[in-house]
């Protein structure tokens, strides 16, 4: 595979909790769907430092401000309605 390796932030508002739920999904997401990327999980606050290393961001939380990065709001994967469509929307961004 010569394509970039791409690089998915996860974040939620402490980065221990919900980040947590979030992140193991997209990595089973990553790995089921044989895709080049791997997972950063961290706090909302520290997502402006990274967001330059980065393709994608996930989150649960509500955006203190807009990222240069796509956002993929998650909340779904915690209330466990709707999941496809999200699993759907990060396996699409990262076959681009």
């Amino acid at each position: 595979m010569d394509s970039k390796k791409k690089t998915v932030l996860v974040a939620c508002g402490t980065g221990i909790a919900t980040s947590t739920v979030v992140a193991e999904r997209v990595e089973q997401l990553i790995k089921n769907n044989k895709l080049n990327a791997q997972v950063v999980q961290c706090k909302i606050a520290e997502v402006a430092s990274k967001e330059k290393e980065a393709d994608l961001l996930v989150t649960t939380t509500i955006l203190p401000k807009s990222f240069s990065i796509p956002v993929i709001k998650a909340m779904a994967y915690l209330t466990g309605v709707n999941t496809e469509k999200i699993d759907n929307e990060i396996i699409e961004f990262l076959k681009k």
